[in-house]
C-alpha cells in the first residue's frame, strides 16, 4: 500500500435505503403533512445518500492538506461536484442519489478549500487559481497519471471555479463541463447586495434541527430532503462549546481575544466570556465559514467568466432557475450553439439541491447525447431544445 492510500480514510457503506417518510427525490419540496403532524428537521447522515468517503491527502510547498470527497459509483465517466460557496459536498447527496439510478457513472464530491470537512494549511485563500489547483491536486492524489474520464459540475462558486479548472487544463481527461446557476453578469450585478444578505442570516443556531428548519423557511433550501443532509455541512459546534477553558471564545461566529492587562479589564472580560458563554450554550452551532470574510476573492471567481466558459473546447451545459439570468455573451453564444442550455422553472438558486430529478435528468441527458455514459434503469432521453 503506498503512502498516499494509507493517508486516505475510507469508509464504503451500502447504497441508502428509502428515508422514512421520504416520498422520492422531489418530496421535501412539495411535502405536505396531515393535520397535527409536524415536519422532520432531523439530520440526515452522509451515507444515506454516498457510497463511501475518502480523506484525500495532497503535498503542497506548505506542507499536506486534506480534502474530504464522498463517493459513488464504480463504472462510467468521474462526475467531480463543485459545491457552492459556504455549502459543502453534501448539497450534492440527493442528486447522487438521481444521477446513480439514471447512468453509469461515478460520483466524486469535494469540499473546496475552507468548506465542509477540508483541512489546509491556508483556509483563507479562496481565490480562484488557488482553488483551481486544489481541483487538479485531488484529482491527480486519486487517480494518478492516468486519471478517468472527467465532468465538472459546479454550482455558483463552484460552477466559476470548474471553469477556471478547466481553462487552466487542470484535468488532463476532461470531457464535459456544467455550470448550474452561475452568469458571469449577474453575479457581478449580485455582489454589491452579498454582505447585505449575509448580515440578515443567523449568525448562530440553537441546534442542528433548527439551522435545517430555518434552511427551508427561508428559502436557502426549498427541498427538505436536502436541506436536512446538506446543511450539516454549513454549520459547526462553536468552538467555545468544547473547549471552554480555551483563550478564545466564539460569539456569533466572531473570534474574539481575551485581554489580560490590568485586574479590572480581567474582570470586565471575565463577565463578557461568561455571557459569551451562555449564549453559545443556547446556540451552541454556527457557520463552518464566514463568507463576509471572503469578499476580496468574489471579483475573482466571477469577472470574465462567461468568456472562460466559452472558450472551454469541450462539450458545455449550462442549467438555469430562469432566462433573465443570461448576460449578454452568453446570450450570443447560446444563438450560435456554442453551449448545451436548459431552465428549471421554480427552483431557488440552489438548483440541485430544489430539484435534483430534474438536475439528474439533464445531466444525464447531456451524458448519453454525447455518448460519455450509458443509461441504466430504462431511462429515457429527452433532448431539451435548446
Amino acid at each position: 500500500m503506498s503512502a498516499l492510500e494509507k493517508s486516505m480514510h475510507l469508509g464504503r457503506l451500502p447504497s441508502r435505503p428509502p428515508l422514512p417518510g421520504s416520498g422520492g427525490s422531489q418530496s421535501g419540496a412539495k411535502m405536505r403533512m396531515g393535520p397535527g403532524r409536524k415536519r422532520d428537521f432531523s439530520p440526515v447522515p452522509w451515507s444515506q445518500y454516498f457510497e463511501s468517503m475518502e480523506d484525500v491527502e495532497v503535498e503542497n510547498e506548505t506542507g499536506k492538506d486534506t480534502f474530504r470527497v464522498y463517493k459513488s459509483g464504480s463504472e462510467g465517466p468521474v462526475l467531480l461536484l463543485l459545491h457552492g460557496g459556504g455549502h459543502s459536498a453534501l448539497s450534492w447527496a440527493v442528486f447522487t442519489a438521481a444521477i446513480i439510478s439514471r447512468v453509469q457513472c461515478r460520483i466524486v464530491a469535494l469540499d473546496l478549500r475552507g468548506h465542509g470537512e477540508t483541512k489546509v494549511k491556508n483556509s483563507e485563500d479562496l481565490s480562484a487559481e488557488t482553488m483551481a489547483k486544489d481541483v487538479g491536486n485531488v484529482v491527480e492524489a486519486m487517480y494518478g497519471d492516468l486519471p478517468p474520464p472527467i465532468m465538472l459540475i459546479g454550482h455558483s462558486m463552484g460552477g466559476a471555479i470548474a471553469v477556471h479548472t478547466a481553462s487552466s487544463n487542470l484535468v488532463p481527461s476532461l470531457l464535459g463541463l456544467c455550470m448550474i446557476d452561475v452568469v458571469e453578469g449577474t453575479a457581478m450585478d449580485a455582489l454589491n447586495s452579498m454582505q447585505n444578505f449575509l448580515r440578515g442570516r443567523p449568525k448562530t443556531f440553537k441546534s442542528l434541527e433548527n439551522a435545517i428548519e430555518w434552511s427551508v423557511k427561508s428559502g436557502q433550501i426549498r427541498n427538505l430532503e436536502s436541506a436536512r443532509v446538506s446543511m450539516v455541512g454549513q454549520v459547526k459546534q462553536c468552538e467555545g462549546i468544547t473547549s471552554p477553558e480555551g483563550s478564545k471564545s466564539i460569539v456569533e461566529g466572531i473570534i474574539e481575544e481575551e485581554e489580560e492587562d490590568e485586574e479590572g479589564s480581567e474582570s470586565v472580560n471575565k463577565r463578557k466570556k461568561e455571557d459569551d458563554m451562555e449564549t453559545k450554550k443556547d446556540h451552541p452551532y454556527t457557520w463552518r465559514i464566514e463568507l463576509a470574510k471572503t469578499e476580496k476573492y468574489w471579483d475573482g471567481w466571477f469577472r470574465g467568466l462567461s468568456n472562460l466558459f466559452l472558450s472551454c473546447p469541450i462539450p458545455k451545459l449550462l442549467l438555469l432557475a430562469g432566462v433573465d439570468r443570461l448576460d449578454k455573451d452568453l446570450t450570443i453564444g447560446q444563438m450560435q450553439g456554442k453551449f448545451q442550455m436548459q431552465v428549471l422553472p421554480q427552483c431557488g438558486h440552489a438548483v440541485h439541491e430544489d430539484a435534483p430529478d430534474k438536475v439528474a435528468e439533464a445531466v444525464a441527458t447531456f451524458l448519453i447525447r454525447h455518448r460519455f455514459a450509458e443509461p441504466i434503469g430504462g431511462f429515457q432521453c429527452v433532448f431539451p431544445g435548446c
